[in-house]
């Protein structure tokens, strides 16, 4: 069987963040605010009510940071930009200020070896964009663009390829349709044309990358869906949830048309959301990569209750993650194939942009932190990629979520994802055995292939 080792000449080893999670310095230089700093400070919103303000202030310290990167052996770093630090109100004036970060960051990590891999957009929306509707209006696909077009000609000279969005299922689900996440919203299926506006805004800005001959990804959370039994109305179910998760954000970059979403009452305008030309845009500039975020697959059952076309199970008898996640390896595998096997030959290389887990993490008396658990999960799911690319899949790199413990999200500083230890108090970075782990693994793999 292939194991890690076996993975491909060329194969990019690398680890992700997130501004909104690592930066802090919310209110520094300029920057404006973001849909998340205004929902943190709702009471309840999050977690503890943990805010993002400082964080593990990257901002500052990203000197370091890119240390610690160079330290693992890394070829590239994903991380991304906050569109309100560049463009405070996500629209008109620029902030020379938050370019400047950014163009410090890139040749910080250029002098260490590691090619950056921005993430345009990573759910921080400007909240003035949100007051004017955020993704329900359709205007905001066309501000994304001048965004966009802003930050490549400042960067685009030394960042060879970009990914426009990061998980724009996750962000519709959480932050329009069931207002757990930024910016709060609980439209529930009104929440759909989110989905297309977002889409239309990678179409704007994938046309203005390629016009300046730079790569286009985009990264999404995607899930192998496994519906709970042979029952008719199970396996019913699950097609209409691979559909809402799955397909809805890769059949209209890779074949140029929605899925079928008759199960939830939509045709395929998508509520009166999509135009002429839209879909032709959409997948007008073709991909050079799809990033896969994976964490688990979901096992839906058919709904016992009106409302939705499916009801999620729960996965038995698997080993699951501080967060309560199941930690199935195998799941990637069955993931990737089953992309080669739906798109065949529209499917481009695939990048696993963020693949990792939370972990209950302390400071031992020593001052080590002994993550067996995460190498545990790491191992197990690299095996399971070169598994996929045994069988032909194309995965040209690896990209762990995350380099450093982080706010995440609602859960504010409860879920420690990273690499490396974060004391928040004092934002002293301690390197778990994960990170000699994965500096290791990275070594023993180039020496394997240089012999």
């Amino acid at each position: 069987m292939p194991n890690r080792l076996d993975l491909p000449g060329g194969f990019r080893w690398g680890v992700s963040t997130a501004a909104y999670q690592i930066e802090g310095a919310v209110a520094e230089d300029g920057r404006g605010p973001s849909v998340w700093d205004v929902f943190a400070a709702r009471p309840g919103a999050v977690r503890d009510g943990h805010t993002s303000a400082v964080a593990c202030d990257h901002y500052h310290r990203y000197p370091e940071d890119v240390a610690l990167m160079k330290g693992l052996g890394l070829d590239g770093y994903r991380f991304s930009i906050a569109w309100s630090r560049v463009q405070p109100s996500g629209a008109g004036p620029v902030n020379p200020a938050g370019l400047d970060f950014y163009d410090r960051l890139v040749d910080r990590l250029l002098g260490a070896g590691i090619t950056p891999l921005p993430t345009l957009f990573h759910w921080d929306l400007p909240q003035a964009r949100e007051d004017g509707g955020g993704w329900l209006n359709r205007d905001t696909a066309y501000r994304f663009a001048e965004y966009t077009t802003v930050v490549a000609d400042r960067l685009g000279d030394r960042v060879p390829a970009w990914i426009t969005l990061n998980e724009p299922f996750v962000h519709m689900v959480y932050g329009y349709a069931l207002g757990i996440h930024a910016p709060g919203r609980a439209l529930m299926l009104d929440a759909l044309p989110t989905a297309h506006h977002q889409l239309l805004a990678h179409g704007l800005a994938a046309s203005v990358l390629g016009e300046r001959n730079l790569e286009v990804m985009i990264a999404n959370n995607l899930t192998p869906v496994r519906a709970a039994s042979s029952d008719q109305g199970d396996l019913a179910a699950a097609a209409a949830y691979d559909a809402l998760h799955n397909r809805l954000f890769t059949d209209p970059l890779l074949l140029g048309c929605y899925p079928d979403l008759s199960a939830f009452g939509v045709g395929p305008d998508l509520g009166g959301s999509v135009r002429d030309g839209d879909l032709k845009l959409i997948a007008g500039t073709a991909l050079d990569g799809l990033g896969v975020n994976y964490y688990n697959p979901t096992r839906i059952a058919a709904p016992t209750e009106p409302g939705l076309p499916f009801a999620e199970a729960p996965i038995e008898d698997v080993p699951r993650t501080a967060f309560g996640w199941p930690v199935v390896p195998e799941g990637l595998r069955e993931l990737l194939v089953g992309l080669r096997d739906r798109y065949g030959t529209a499917l481009p290389p695939v990048t696993i942009t963020e693949n990792g887990c939370s972990v209950a993490d302390e400071v031992a008396a020593d001052g080590t932190v002994d993550d067996r658990p995460r190498i545990d999960y790491l191992a197990g799911h690299l095996d399971a990629l070169a598994a996929a690319i045994a069988e032909g899949v194309d995965v040209r790199g690896y990209f762990t979520w995350s380099l450093l413990d982080n706010f995440e999200w609602a859960e504010g500083f409860h879920q420690r994802f990273g690499l490396v230890h974060v004391d928040f108090e004092t934002q002293r970075r301690t390197p778990k055995a994960s990170y000699a782990w994965y500096r290791e693994l990275i070594a023993a793999h180039r020496k394997r292939l240089t012999g």
